[in-house]
């Protein structure tokens, strides 16, 4: 199947919350395999043997969003950012599991930084997600932009347009959140 533009996706889900079980019939393999991309993305870098799949990861996130047939998607964009919402909750969720399954010694790692260009840093899910809880409550915005980047696999235009704000504003929240995040998980850096 060729790739479907974003407004041929924004289309498509508007005919579907408007009842058209022939547009979700179109828009099913075009979630799935943009969904599959993300999903590939965020488990590449786990370790051998990891349990969670790409496509465990999809059909989860895809089973919970076609459940909100009465959602008013705005857009390709708005869509995505509600998919990469659910896939924090499931890797978090994941790694949670699996902690109390191995009693911490088997964590999920997922890399803080792959969505943009920083250095090569790891972070637990688990972690991070306490790290975002901390960032929503200071700077809701910031988390989200993360949520979007990270977990949903926005590009920066996409963020932006998502969160109605400037692409240079989402370029210095992203670099602000990151840094926080760093702070955050890594703790504070010792004086020289």
């Amino acid at each position: 199947m060729s790739e479907a533009s974003p407004t041929e996706v924004t289309q498509l889900l508007k005919a579907w919350c408007n009842g058209d079980s022939a547009a979700l019939d179109q828009l099913a393999p075009i979630v799935e395999s943009e969904l599959r991309r993300i999903a590939r993305r965020h488990l590449s870098q786990e370790r051998p043997g990891h349990t969670l799949q790409p496509t465990a990861l999809i059909n989860e996130v895809y089973l919970r969003l076609i459940e909100w047939d009465r959602v008013e998607w705005q857009n390709r964009a708005h869509f995505y950012a509600a998919a990469a919402k659910m896939m924090r909750r499931i890797l978090v969720n994941h790694a949670v599991a699996r902690g109390r399954q191995k009693r911490g010694g088997d964590a999920l790692l997922v890399s803080l930084t792959e969505a943009g260009t920083a250095q090569d840093r790891t972070a637990d899910v688990a972690a991070l997600d306490e790290a975002l809880i901390g960032l929503e409550k200071l700077d809701p915005r910031k988390c989200q932009l993360v949520e979007l980047r990270f977990f949903g696999g926005l590009t920066a235009e996409e963020t932006a347009e998502v969160l109605g704000i400037s692409l240079r504003t989402v370029h210095r929240e992203w670099d602000l959140a990151r840094a926080w995040l760093y702070r955050e998980l890594r703790g504070p850096i010792p004086p020289a």
